[in-house]
């Protein structure tokens, strides 16, 4: 048994035919090499994809509805293919896309379906799922109110906003914190006009993202023609009677516009200011004492703290 198996033996049955053995090994690994050469020269390549959302509940009489939060708004995915093919494409050149169709109203989490671009393959994307909220689409009207960046003081001047309403749609728990639509701040001169975009606000005063506003920009048309005799003038108030005095004094606003003839305008310096005096602290109007021919455009208040004065030190007793 192990003469049949000796070294001598193996030897002799190794060289047996050996030229016919090296063709087949070499045919073999020839047709290995051209059968794996694609796949060989395939690399993968991770790509930052925005997801889109699909929703056509609305083509079964359900109603317009739009999807908000979506979280993550991007996802990674992971393609293979040849070099040359995965250096044409872009993260916004494939399509990743969560279908909400019948989805209810509410939160939602949800796959992702990516389809491969010709010539590549999908390996794996990362998250597989997102998450977002389904809301019904609604829209209102809201008014305009106009900006106008650094008006002058020394006119008067008048807009015209056109239109003065617009209409403002997105999903309704959105649509729901928008208090007022502002147009961008913009300074046209007299009787020049200027297009303006407009931004929605909530009650703070913060833009609303989200929403769609028709249309998104006005006009904004300065129709007055040309400057009025204006002038800014500080507000001046009187002083307390006697036994009071002002510890604490804040005028609003500290000037005043003035309209009047350009002589008078010319003398005028400052306008006094009349307001009742007592102990406390309190707000008050202020009583601006005018010239005669002259007009204010602001009212004015005041807010101030008024305490009793200190009885002053009797003196030494004069000698007759």
């Amino acid at each position: 048994m192990a003469g049949r198996w000796s070294p001598g033996r193996l030897w002799r049955r190794f060289l047996h035919n050996l030229l016919p053995k090296l063709l087949a090994l070499g045919t073999a690994l020839t047709l290995w090499f051209v059968a794996t050469t694609d796949r060989r020269a395939n690399v993968e390549q991770a790509y930052d994809v925005p997801v889109t959302v699909s929703d056509t509940t609305a083509e079964r009489g359900a109603g317009e509805r739009a999807v908000r939060d979506l979280n993550p708004p991007t996802v990674r995915v992971y393609l293979s293919g040849r070099p040359e093919r995965l250096r044409e494409l872009r993260g916004d050149s494939i399509e990743a896309v969560v279908d909400v169709t019948g989805v209810p109203e509410g939160s939602f989490t949800r796959p992702v379906r990516v389809q491969a671009p010709t010539g590549t393959a999908l390996q794996r994307l990362v998250p597989e799922r997102v998450q977002g909220f389904v809301d019904a689409l609604v829209t209102r009207t809201l008014g305009v109110t106009l900006s106008v960046a650094n008006p002058p003081e020394n006119s008067l001047p008048r807009y015209e906003v056109t239109p003065a309403q617009v209409i403002v749609s997105g999903p309704g728990r959105v649509v729901a914190t928008a208090a007022r639509v502002v147009n961008a701040p913009v300074s046209p001169g007299p009787g020049e006009t200027r297009e303006a975009a407009l931004i929605a606000l909530d009650e703070r005063g913060e833009p609303v993202a989200g929403l769609t506003l028709t249309p998104a920009s006005v006009t904004v048309r300065r129709v007055d023609r040309g400057e009025v005799p204006v002038k800014t003038l500080p507000v001046v108030l009187g002083d307390p009677p006697p036994g009071l005095r002002v510890t604490a004094l804040s005028v609003q606003p500290a000037g005043v516009r003035v309209v009047a003839d350009p002589e008078l305008l010319a003398r005028l310096r400052e306008i006094p200011g009349r307001v009742p005096y007592r102990v406390g602290s309190y707000s008050a109007p202020v009583t601006l004492q005018l010239p005669a021919g002259a007009q204010a455009l602001e009212q004015v208040s005041v807010r101030l703290t008024v305490q009793e004065a200190a009885p002053e030190s009797a003196g030494e007793e004069q000698a007759p």
